[in-house]
């Protein structure tokens, strides 16, 4: 049987995902993310594979690694990389409930990245059911942080890659369903302004407000942006009473460049911005990073054959360097041939207007079943 044979079926593809979705599985709710990998390790443990499941650290969920059953099992194989976590919080199901509207499905996480990670499950239970066997032996490891840069799983994926010949990664296709083989580098920093209280009725003229230096702060960054290097500040909490000048604000900031040298010079111009010299103090720390990856001879080859492989599916698979990082950032990184964004195609992601085209899930998966099927 030819993996474009195989019976992927549109409508069980969405049953299944469905209670994926609505296992809400925040980044910060490591008891919701342990509740979603539960699901995913008794899928995986009724393909015959092997699982372990990893502690949880920093606060966050724990991870799942399943190896599935074959003759070379412990040999370098495939990697499937992929995160359960997502940016939406417990309860969101109330404003984007799971429902389907024509050829859309609607759900938190359903695009970024439970579909992807679902269609992967189903290609290799597919592969299963029909009696093949895979050249090469697969591994598939889920992990709970992603949405927030991989602080506590980066070294469990990186050591597991290199274990491997290839990484697939099922982030979201691009908008015309191409992959992705290459992504820029990101820094993430926390910023903090400290001042002086006081009563902001009788005492004002006595204070150093914190949130006014940080929205002043705030704008001194974005107008950082060029060509190069973006900055964006994404989060700003500050103060506790209206009536007192607050001495405490706290942020955080997100830079991305395409190349590793122009982020370095970001990183340093962001850093160059610590300052105690004056009434309110500019703190300004380092976050987590991810290296730029630039697609070398072995990524590209490997998007050789998924692009042959999607022809035989009938569809064009293009590719590109993207911006908007990932786990596939860290592998590629390695020089481990990664092909990125395979999953499912759709819109919205990280907002309430999520989705996936539903008759992307079969288009998928043939592309996932076929990649399984013909590494070597």
């Amino acid at each position: 049987m030819r993996f474009t044979e195989l019976p992927f079926d549109s409508n069980e593809m969405i049953k299944g995902l469905r209670p994926w979705v609505e296992c809400e599985s925040p980044t910060h709710d490591a008891a919701a993310l342990n509740r979603m990998m539960d699901l995913a390790a008794y899928e995986l443990a009724a393909l015959g594979a092997d699982i372990e499941r990893i502690p949880g650290r920093m606060g966050f969920g724990g991870s799942l690694r399943a190896r599935l059953p074959h003759p070379d099992k412990g040999k370098p194989g495939i990697l499937v990389s992929g995160h359960m976590d997502t940016v939406h919080p417990v309860g969101t199901l109330e404003k984007l409930p799971f429902r389907i509207e024509g050829n859309r499905a609607y759900g938190p996480g359903i695009q970024d990245m439970k579909g992807g990670n679902y269609v992967a499950v189903e290609a290799l239970r597919q592969i299963i059911r029909a009696g093949l066997t895979t050249p090469l032996p697969v591994t598939v490891l889920f992990t709970p942080d992603e949405e927030v840069g991989t602080p506590s799983t980066r070294d469990l994926i990186e050591m597991e890659a290199l274990r491997n010949r290839y990484v697939l990664v099922p982030e979201p296709a691009r908008e015309d369903g191409g992959c992705v083989t290459g992504r820029y580098a990101i820094a993430r920093f926390n910023l903090r302004t400290i001042g002086r209280p006081s009563h902001a009725g009788w005492a004002l003229k006595d204070g150093r407000s914190a949130i006014a230096a940080m929205a002043r702060k705030v704008l001194e960054i974005e107008a950082m942006t060029g060509e190069d290097c973006t900055f964006s500040v994404g989060i700003v909490r500050g103060g506790e009473w209206v009536n007192c000048v607050s001495s405490l604000c706290e942020g955080q900031v997100l830079s991305m460049a395409k190349r590793q040298a122009d982020l370095d010079a970001g990183v340093e111009r962001m850093l160059a911005l610590n300052d105690d010299s004056g009434d309110v103090i500019i703190e300004v720390t380092r976050g987590v990073t991810r290296p730029v990856w630039e697609p070398d001879a072995g990524t590209l080859a490997l998007y050789e054959v998924g692009r042959e492989l999607a022809a035989e599916v009938g569809f064009e698979m293009s590719h590109a360097s993207a911006g908007g990082g990932s786990d596939g950032n860290f592998t590629g990184a390695l020089g481990i041939p990664t092909l990125d964004s395979i999953g499912v195609r759709g819109a919205g992601l990280h907002t309430l207007n999520e989705h996936i085209l539903i008759d992307s899930l079969p288009e998928r998966a043939k592309l996932c079943a076929g990649l399984f099927l013909r590494l070597s």
